[in-house]
């Protein structure tokens, strides 16, 4: 984080509540420190942001209890941009959260609409937990019936593409092979056997803001890794 100094720097899954992590990141002195616990149990979930730009204002939620109290959710404002930090919901192995996951991925494009329609760009990263494309992961005919690559989460994908929004990695990346999660089994991540599930979307009408979109797949340090866009700031 110090290294590559960050003008904004989202996390997901942080799982530590607020105290623990700024005992961890006592030195980052120079950002602003927005936190969002998850209400519902110790060591799940949870967002963080990380900014030297002071935002304007920070939501936490969308105002929907069942939502918001799980701690997947900052919304900041910024005098040109609006910018979701989001945990997408996984829709799990039997796929019995998978209605839950579709209606907070409604409820989220819905909210984004709104501040979209006040003219400032609109920027969403985080942990989608879906690969949406085949060339998104490298086994799509066997993943086809599993969470994370299903028709319905696919399906919601595209309606969120054709509304306007636009996938900044794929503006510079036509590609198969990028990945930005690996599961920790069977030396995965070092035969690059992953899917690309954590994606920063920008509105259509400010796409030409991104000079930049890229995957820091050599940064270890979770099974998931890093992505990241440059933009005029």
């Amino acid at each position: 984080m110090k290294k590559d100094s960050a003008d904004i720097i989202c996390l997901q899954e942080v799982k530590a509540t607020r105290e623990q992590g700024l005992v961890a990141l006592d030195e980052m002195g120079e950002y602003s420190v927005f936190w969002n616990d998850t209400q519902s149990r110790a060591g799940y979930s949870g967002v963080a942001t990380f900014s030297k730009i002071k935002p304007l204002n920070t939501e936490s939620g969308f105002g929907i209890e069942e939502f918001d109290r799980e701690g997947r959710i900052l919304i900041h404002e910024y005098d040109h941009f609006f910018l979701y930090n989001i945990y997408f919901p996984n829709c799990q192995r039997g796929h019995e959260r998978l209605d839950y996951k579709l209606r907070f991925y409604d409820t989220f494009l819905e909210h984004a609409n709104k501040n979209r329609k006040k003219g400032k760009a609109v920027f969403a990263c985080g942990d989608f937990n879906t690969a949406h494309k085949e060339i998104d992961l490298t086994y799509p005919k066997a993943n086809k019936n599993n969470a994370g690559f299903l028709p319905e989460e696919r399906d919601w994908m595209d309606k969120f593409v054709a509304q306007g929004y636009v996938d900044t990695f794929r503006i510079f990346t036509k590609e198969s092979g990028h990945h930005t999660w690996w599961t920790y089994r069977l030396n995965a991540r070092q035969r690059n056997i992953g899917w690309r599930i954590d994606y920063f979307f920008v509105d259509d009408e400010h796409k030409h803001l991104i000079k930049e979109a890229f995957i820091l797949k050599e940064l270890m340090g979770s099974d998931h890794c890093p992505v990241g866009i440059t933009i005029p700031m």
